[in-house]
């Protein structure tokens, strides 16, 4: 005797399975892209301030520290005509890295990035930053920068030594 089983209708099966393959599919696309989306971040590199101003001309910016270099961004108001400069150093020997100028700027301003090398273990530890006249020796104001410290010291007045 053959005995025939009739078998349940199997659309509705394969829509809920449809369904629930469909949400499975969405939740694991939102999160790929939530972790792909939270890219790995190098941590900061240190920052230190400096804000010299000489009458109506100033150069006020940021000092940033990178393993063999640093970065030194402001902006940059000449009244006159005015140079900054910045050099790198090791702060217990005082000996110079590495230094860097603008060009002379004369009645202008504007954003002024110095990069300046210290390719030394460890990079540098002391940063000064100065303005001149376009007189490269008529030092009018400068900082002291110290990694260590992440912080400026001064304003000073002339040249720093």
């Amino acid at each position: 005797m053959v005995v025939m089983v009739r078998l349940q209708d199997t659309t509705q099966a394969k829509s809920r399975t449809r369904k629930v393959g469909a949400v499975v599919a969405a939740v694991a696309s939102v999160t790929g892209m939530v972790f792909a989306a939270a890219p790995a971040t190098a941590a900061a590199y240190p920052t230190s301030t400096f804000s010299i101003q000489v009458g109506a001309s100033y150069y006020k910016g940021t000092v940033t520290w990178y393993n063999r270099s640093v970065g030194v961004t402001g902006a940059f108001k000449a009244v006159g005509c005015r140079r900054v400069y910045a050099d790198t150093r090791i702060a217990n020997s005082g000996r110079r890295l590495d230094w860097q100028s603008s060009s002379t700027w004369c009645d202008e301003s504007g954003p002024a990035t110095l990069a300046v090398n210290a390719d030394v273990p460890g990079g540098a530890t002391k940063v000064n930053v100065w303005m001149t006249t376009g007189n490269p020796n008529e030092g009018l104001e400068h900082f002291s920068c110290y990694r260590d410290f992440s912080t400026c010291f001064g304003p000073y007045v002339g040249l720093p030594q």
